[in-house]
């Protein structure tokens, strides 16, 4: 099953960041504008949430099929593992997902918080973050991912 989808962004990230780089994102100051034809009218009620996804398009990434196998981030001391079990901003469909602390909505701009978006990247939806579609049980994770995320934010 081989389709292609067109997918048209919503908004465009303003960030203090102009650069793709891995860490040290809890910096930056960020946020969604929205795109014609929306307007404020689409975020009506999102300042009731605490948070929200924000889907976006990791458009200055590219992909190359022999990174489906690697060790993240080149690191050797890290195992080699599939690209679906890692975050890697180079991706088959390049789609990025960030779970991000609403700072401010104000018209048609929503000022948040650990957006790891560099400014012009493509927002392709925006989405409530609800308790309740979060893990029903314990998260756990592979120590190189804790140690991969140290500089992170």
């Amino acid at each position: 099953m081989k389709k292609t989808y067109v997918v048209e962004p919503i908004g465009v990230v303003r960030s203090s960041r102009n650069e793709v780089k891995d860490d040290h994102w809890g910096s930056e100051t960020c946020a969604v504008e929205l795109l014609p034809p929306f307007d404020e009218r689409s975020l009506l009620g999102l300042d009731g949430f605490s948070h929200v996804e924000v889907i976006y398009l990791l458009d200055q990434a590219t992909w190359d099929s022999e990174g489906v196998l690697r060790r993240p981030r080149g690191n050797p001391a890290w195992p080699e593992v599939g690209i679906f079990a890692q975050r890697a901003k180079d991706r088959p469909n390049r789609i990025g997902i960030s779970v991000c602390r609403i700072r401010e909505v104000d018209g048609i701009r929503i000022e948040l918080e650990d957006l790891d978006a560099v400014a012009g990247t493509p927002v392709v939806d925006l989405k409530p973050w609800v308790a309740e579609f979060g893990p029903k049980s314990p998260t756990f994770q592979p120590r190189w991912m804790s140690e991969l995320m140290e500089d992170y934010w």
